[in-house]
C-alpha cells in the first residue's frame, strides 16, 4: 500500500501540516498557483488563431482589420467570450519542475489530497493541480480547514470531500472578467482619452465611486450654525462642561452669530441646578473577531501597516497555526 500525497500552496503550511500527519502521508507544496492565462509577453499570447481554410486548397479567407484585431486581442487575453468563454491556460514560468515532481509522487500515491486554502483561489489551485497532474479523478480528495491545528487537520482528513466546481467557476469568472475589462476597455481609454491609462474590474468601479463622492462634495452647500457650551462648577468646585441641546422643547441650533449671542446673554443671567438624576445600567461588548477588512483597518490605524504587509504577516501566522484563515467575512469562532 503506497503513501498518500498531500498538496498545499506554501512550504511553511506543508511543514506545519506534516507535523500532524503520520508517516503514511507525503506533504508537498505547489508554491502558489501553477497555471494561469497567458501573459502579454508569453509565446502563446503573441500567436493569433490560424484562419480556417477556404474551399480552394491553400487559400484562406481574407480577414477584415476588425476581425484580425479581435483575434489578436483574444489571443492576448487567453479567453474567448464569443465561444463559450474558452480559456487557454499555461504553466507559469518556473513551475515546470514543481509539476514534474508532483506527477512523479502522484504515480505511486493511492490517494491525492488537495489541501489548498478554503476560498475560491484555493479551490482553483486545487482544480489546476488535478488538471496538470492528471490521472484517475477518483484518486483525488479535497480537504479544507479553517485553522492549522492538530484537531482541525485530523478532522479534515477523516472526512475528505470533492472539489467544489461552483467555487472553481466563481474564481474563473473573476479571472476572466479581469482580463476582459482590462484588455478591452484599456485600449478604448487610449483611443478616447490618453495613452497609458488602464481600466480594471475593481479599479474602474473604485474610480467611479471616488468621482461620485467628489461631485457630492463640490455640490455641497455648507450651512452656518453655532453651538453654546457652559462650564459649570459643582459643590466640590469641580468643573463640568454642558452643551445647550434644546430650547422650549425644540433642538437648539442658532444659525448665525446674532442668534447665538442673544441666547448667550440669556444663559449668562440664569442660574443652574440639577433637577433630576437617572442611573442606567450599561454594558459593553467586546469587538467581533476580525474579518479581512477589519483586520486591515486595525493594522493600518494601530500599526501603520499597508494591506499587502498585513496580509503577508497574517498568512505567516495562519500557516504557523496561530490564527484561523484570514480571508473571510465571517465572525464565527471555531469550537
Amino acid at each position: 500500500m503506497g503513501k498518500s500525497l498531500v498538496i498545499v500552496e506554501s512550504p511553511a503550511k506543508a511543514k506545519t501540516i506534516n507535523k500532524y500527519l503520520g508517516n503514511q502521508y507525503v506533504v508537498k507544496s505547489s508554491i502558489g498557483h501553477i497555471r494561469d492565462l497567458p501573459t502579454s509577453g508569453s509565446a502563446s499570447a503573441s500567436k493569433e488563431p490560424a484562419a480556417k481554410r477556404g474551399k480552394a486548397a491553400g487559400e484562406a479567407p481574407a480577414l477584415s482589420p476588425k476581425e484580425k484585431a479581435r483575434r489578436q486581442l483574444v489571443a492576448r487575453m487567453g479567453v474567448d467570450p464569443d465561444h463559450g468563454w474558452k480559456a487557454k491556460y499555461e504553466i507559469l514560468p518556473g513551475k515546470e519542475k514543481v509539476i514534474e515532481e508532483l506527477r512523479r509522487l502522484a504515480k505511486d500515491a493511492d490517494t491525492i489530497y488537495l489541501a489548498t486554502d478554503l476560498d475560491r483561489e484555493g479551490e482553483a489551485i486545487a482544480w489546476h493541480l488535478r488538471e496538470a497532474i492528471g490521472g484517475d479523478d477518483t484518486r483525488y480528495k479535497r480537504v479544507v480547514f479553517n485553522e492549522i491545528t492538530k484537531k482541525a487537520i485530523q478532522e479534515a482528513f477523516s472526512q475528505p470531500g470533492e472539489l467544489d466546481i461552483d467555487r472553481v467557476n466563481a474564481q474563473q469568472a473573476r479571472r476572466f472578467l479581469d482580463r476582459v475589462v482590462g484588455y478591452m476597455v484599456s485600449p478604448l481609454l487610449w483611443a478616447k482619452i490618453a495613452r497609458g491609462l488602464s481600466a480594471g474590474r475593481v479599479q474602474s468601479v473604485a474610480v467611479k465611486l471616488v468621482v461620485e463622492r467628489e461631485r457630492e462634495i463640490r455640490a455641497f452647500i455648507p450651512e452656518e450654525y453655532w453651538e453654546i457650551h457652559a462650564d459649570l462648577g459643582t459643590a466640590k468646585n469641580a468643573k463640568v462642561r454642558f452643551e445647550v441641546a434644546r430650547e422650549k422643547g425644540e433642538a437648539f441650533k442658532p444659525l448665525n452669530e446674532a442668534q447665538a449671542m442673544a441666547a448667550l446673554e440669556k444663559l449668562k443671567a440664569s442660574s443652574y441646578s440639577v433637577v433630576k438624576r437617572e442611573d442606567r445600567p450599561t454594558s459593553s461588548k467586546p469587538s467581533a473577531p476580525f474579518i479581512t477588512s477589519t483586520l486591515q483597518q486595525a493594522a493600518s490605524n494601530r500599526l501603520g501597516f499597508g494591506v499587502k504587509k498585513t496580509m503577508m504577516m497574517a498568512q505567516r501566522l495562519y500557516e504557523a497555526g496561530y490564527i484561523t484563515y484570514m480571508r473571510t467575512d465571517s465572525t464565527n469562532l471555531s469550537a
